[in-house]
């Protein structure tokens, strides 16, 4: 549960917006799930064009799409007429990207008005418990608000 106020009341329509039209993540075939103020879920299928030599989900997908559920998730809380952009991030690769889907999870942790830390995980079905969830991925991310730039909106 959501414990931020979105400064835009139609913030899930300017997120799914926007997402629709960042063509990398329509290159990575990943998916917007859902938005709330402060989090956003987005799923990345495995599958071959998306892959390393041995066959696990490639890292950098796996930062490309975490670091989207990030983004967006700081996003959500933005003013209509802000965007975010990413100026700092570590991730932590824990496992194999087997999927068959990764499910990237961003929640933002402290909302500021020029910069919000905001923390992700990549998780996937677990190989050896049915049921469970494996954590692969854990992204601490820096976004920086913008405002003002016609190149850069919510």
């Amino acid at each position: 549960m959501s414990t931020h106020t979105p400064a835009d009341p139609d913030y899930a329509q300017r997120v799914r917006e926007s997402f629709a039209r960042q063509a990398a993540m329509q290159l990575i075939g990943a998916e917007l799930i859902s938005v709330a103020p402060g989090e956003v879920v987005i799923d990345l299928p495995h599958g071959p064009t998306v892959t390393q030599q041995h066959g696990f989900v490639h890292a950098g997908i796996v930062t490309t799409a975490l670091d989207s559920a990030c983004g967006y998730a700081a996003s959500s809380l933005m003013p209509a007429d802000a965007g975010v952009l990413s100026i700092e991030f570590k991730v932590n690769m824990l496992a194999p990207a087997r999927g068959p889907v990764l499910r990237m999870t961003g929640h933002v942790v402290k909302a500021g008005r020029t910069i919000s830390v905001v923390e992700g995980r990549a998780v996937q079905p677990h190989p050896g418990k049915p049921g469970e969830e494996q954590l692969v991925a854990t992204m601490s991310a820096t976004m920086m608000t913008i405002t003002g730039r016609a190149d850069v909106r919510g």
